[in-house]
């Protein structure tokens, strides 16, 4: 599999402000990220979200994603990723194609098969099996990918019947296309649908914890490289590699860092550190540590998080300016 240049991505949760969201957005562009991201959820703190250990997300993510494609004027811009089950697929087809028409194609679309039950309930919305999610998520994928070309549509599936028009507006080429997750299914789908993979924890229990920390860890990485390399085929090649570095620490004191974070999870720190989620150490150590995973893995594109206290826009940006391109 050959390498893919590095690409750098920022993903926001919390601003202080809507000033500080924008100085923020302005940044990215500014420090050479490739993208800036949202996520798709809508709960603000209360006992529905602190149940799943998530952080509340502030801002919608289809009037943000507008808002931060008429700032800028390079970047990509995109949600990581929206959930099929938030509102209805024709409408996240119709708007996603107005953001990508109207940024002259500077649209990064993500989408997800939805995982935080306590999110579904919270506000009525069915949670259907596993495989029946990913079921309606294989013809979601097909209709928005149909709606985007411009085709005339005449799907009838059993989750989504468009007949009768064609999608519009539409560009010469569709805005890449994320999918995230962390299963053998999504990431087999990924690998044959997808213009960028994102690798993600295996979400099962609903919540963010141990059990989807520890499915992040190399061995498990390793794996879910094979399960999208099953999907993609002879068309690996193609497929765009991305990873969120949720736990990034830039710090000239490493060891003692990393031992704090591990403790408590008992896991041996050499682990936590080798972690492909996590980014612990001096920027000449990410650089060098972020050419080792894109040797073994491929993985070349990657999400660090500002949760509008860490500044990581500003600590991440010396690594962005060494690897970004490269």
């Amino acid at each position: 599999m050959s390498h893919k240049p590095f690409r750098f991505a920022l993903q926001a949760f919390n601003p202080k402000s809507p000033a500080a969201w924008r100085e923020m957005v302005r940044k990215t562009e500014d420090l050479g990220y490739s993208a800036y991201h949202l996520a798709d959820h809508f709960f603000g703190p209360g006992p529905a979200q602190e149940s799943t250990g998530h952080p509340p997300q502030l801002l919608g993510a289809v009037p943000a994603i507008a808002m931060a494609l008429e700032m800028t004027t390079t970047i990509k811009v995109g949600c990581r990723v929206f959930c099929m089950d938030y509102r209805d697929p024709i409408i996240l087809a119709k708007e996603a194609a107005t953001m990508d028409y109207l940024s002259d194609g500077r649209l990064e679309l993500g989408l997800g098969a939805g995982w935080i039950e306590a999110e579904y309930n919270a506000v009525n919305i069915p949670f259907m099996g596993i495989q029946q999610r990913l079921d309606k998520f294989e013809e979601v994928i097909s209709g928005v990918k149909a709606f985007m070309g411009g085709e005339a549509l005449d799907i009838d599936g059993e989750y989504i019947k468009w007949q009768g028009f064609s999608g519009i507006p539409a560009r010469p080429e569709r805005p890449p296309i994320m999918i995230g997750g962390g299963s053998k299914r999504v990431l087999t789908i990924a690998g044959r649908e997808a213009d960028i993979v994102s690798l993600n924890f295996n979400n099962r229990a609903g919540t963010l914890g141990p059990d989807g920390m520890m499915s992040g860890m190399a061995a498990q990485t390793a794996k879910k490289i094979g399960w999208i390399k099953d999907g993609a085929g002879d068309r690996m090649d193609e497929v765009e590699l991305e990873i969120g570095a949720y736990l990034t620490v830039v710090t000239d004191h490493q060891q003692a860092t990393a031992s704090a974070i591990a403790e408590p999870f008992g896991m041996p720190v050499e682990d936590l550190l080798a972690g492909p989620h996590n980014l612990i150490g001096s920027v000449d150590y990410i650089c060098e540590e972020l050419e080792r995973r894109r040797e073994i893995y491929g993985i070349s594109y990657i999400t660090v998080l500002d949760d509008g206290e860490n500044n990581m826009v500003e600590q991440f940006a010396p690594v962005v300016a060494r690897l970004a391109g490269r």
